[in-house]
Parts: structure tokens; sequence; C-alpha cells
């Protein structure tokens, strides 16, 4: 019996090895010009010509067909969105699931809407190849991995906010201060999968300390670590370790943001996804 993952591309993965993985690339647009955040997008260039840009900017979700396309002939797929509080991504994955299993009687889809963005979808994906691994049946992968992700997490850091302001992901009077005498803003994926704001520092190395503070009260115990980031390697490396001092056994690694997440992130963001002591 066949497994597949499929994520869009707010995981910044381009390849996921040891399962049968694709990838669906979100969108980010202009009024000039479209960059799908695949293998081929460049994206200190799309930053800097976007930064120069004065006209509306937004993204676009993979459409049902894209979704589709993605599953291939699969019997059993699993496939991962970015929050739905933020895109359209994971209802567009629900519709395609649904003409899926109607074409091909007795395949299956399982949609989830990871709540999240970034290195937390990767969790999620080392989650699910672990559990194909083992043999399991799709019923039982599909309880355990929902399961597991009530105890997965993600936190980050902002320099930057233009992006989020303009399209609406948080308030333009949250974003007034932010990059102003070096403030940051450290935040959380909410439970409801919105963004949540939790503290303003001033310099990078008292933001990533705030992480750290927020990682341990929401329970982290030396589990997994997933460290990404927008062309800012130093603060993620700060960062990783910090933890690696207090777990020097710590399962953990960075990466770069791809498309959709620089877009949103934009240049100096952090994004720290982790199991706590429960997962």
């Amino acid at each position: 019996m066949s497994y597949k993952i499929v994520a869009d591309s707010s995981c910044n993965l381009l390849s996921f090895a040891g399962v049968d993985f694709a990838g669906v690339p979100l969108k980010i647009v202009t009024d000039k010009k479209e960059y799908v955040d695949d293998e081929k997008l460049d994206c200190a260039l799309m930053l800097e010509e976007l930064a120069a840009y004065k006209g509306r900017s937004g993204t676009a979700c993979p459409s049902v067909g894209e979704w589709l396309e993605s599953f291939g002939q699969a019997e059993n797929i699993f496939a991962v969105a970015i929050t739905s509080s933020l895109s359209g991504s994971y209802n567009a994955c629900l519709q395609a699931k649904e003409v899926y299993e109607q074409t091909y009687p007795g395949r299956r889809v399982s949609c989830l809407d990871s709540l999240s963005a970034g290195p937390e979808l990767v969790l999620i994906m080392e989650k699910l190849r672990e559990l194909i691994g083992l043999g399991l049946d799709f019923e039982e992968i599909d309880r355990r991995i929902r399961e597991y992700m009530k105890h997965s997490h993600l936190m980050f850091m902002l320099e930057r906010v233009d992006n989020l302001a303009r399209n609406g992901r948080i308030s333009p009077l949250a974003a007034k201060t932010v990059g102003v005498l070096g403030i940051r803003i450290v935040g959380r994926a909410s439970d409801q999968g919105t963004l949540e704001q939790l503290h303003k520092c001033r310099g990078q190395s008292r933001a990533i300390q705030a992480i750290v503070r927020e990682m341990e009260e929401a329970g982290y115990a030396g589990g997994k670590l997933r460290i990404a980031h927008c062309f800012n390697e130093s603060g993620a490396k700060e960062l990783q370790n910090i933890m690696k001092g207090r777990w020097p056994q710590l399962d953990t690694g960075i990466a770069p943001f791809t498309g959709l997440c620089s877009f949103y992130g934009e240049k100096g963001c952090i994004m720290a996804a982790f199991e706590d002591g429960r997962a």
C-alpha cells in the first residue's frame, strides 16, 4: 500500500527524503509580476524587487487542481497546509481530497491544517514519515499525527512586518514601532493558528532570549527543534547554540526560508518549531 506526503511551500522544503513527497507552491503576486514559490525562485532577488515596488503585493494559495496534481497515484496521502487562518491553501486541499476520493474509490487523503507555518510543518512531516516507516495503517497514522500536532509549537521573531500589515495579518498599529530603534516582535502561532504577539524586544539577542523563555513556558524539555530564517543565519545559530548549551544531545537543524515565508517574515525573521514534553 503506497503512502505519500504532500505539503504546500510554506514548509520551506523543496525536497523531503525517505518517503514519496510532493510540494505545492504558493505564489507571491504584484500588479506587475508573479513569483512562484518553487525551486526556480531567487528569494533574495524577489525581496529586492519587492522593496523597490510601490504597488500592491500579496499571496495566492495553490488551486484545487494543483493539489490534485500533487497527489499523483498514491493510495494513501497525508497533505499538510499552512494555517487556514492565513491562507486558503487548506480549503483548496479539502476540495481536492473530495475530488480525488470520488475519482478513485478506496484511496484516502488526510488534509492537515497545521495551524502554523514554516518549520512546524517540517516537524509534522517528519512525524508522518516516522509513522509510515512503522508500517501502521492509514487510520492509526491519522490518529497519531493529529495527537502529535497538539504538542508541536511555533515561535517567531520579526524584524520587519510591512507585508504582514499590508495584507491584514497583523494590525497597522502593532507594526508602527517594529524596526524602530532595533525593536523586534516575538510571538507564537496560537492554538487557533493566528499570529499572536507576545513581546516587543530591543535588539536581536533580547528577542532570542524571549523566545527561549516562551519555549520553556510552553513545556519545552529537549524535544526536536527546527529553526528557519530569512537571511539571518547568525540569529538562527545564536538560538540553536543557546538551546544546545542546555540540551547537548538536542535534535535540531537550521534551514533558510523559501518564497512564501520570506515574503511575510521578511529579512531578519526567525521561526523556531519545537515539541513540548508530551510529544
